[in-house]
């Protein structure tokens, strides 16, 4: 998978897909490709990461509380 580091304009490879999934993880490993030579595998933050068409990674990959708001709702609603 390519991505787009936003301060770089740099696409990078995302070699650890299972950190890209996980909104538990703020990194991920990546090489750059950025000139002709392939560069050393770095750390990335997702934040800094969009997709190469600029679209922001899903909120449900980069914010674990993503669905504690369903969560609240649905225990107010046993409640009643």
């Amino acid at each position: 998978m390519f991505l787009k580091h936003k301060p770089s304009g740099d696409l990078v490879e995302v070699l650890t897909l299972e950190s890209m999934y996980n909104p538990c993880r703020t990194e991920i490993t990546g090489q750059s490709h950025a000139g002709e030579e392939l560069q050393d595998p770095e750390t990335y933050l997702k934040s800094e990461l969009v997709f190469p068409s600029g679209e922001s990674l899903p909120r449900c990959w980069i914010d674990r509380h993503y669905r504690d708001h369903e969560l609240k709702t649905i225990r107010v609603a046993q409640v009643v």
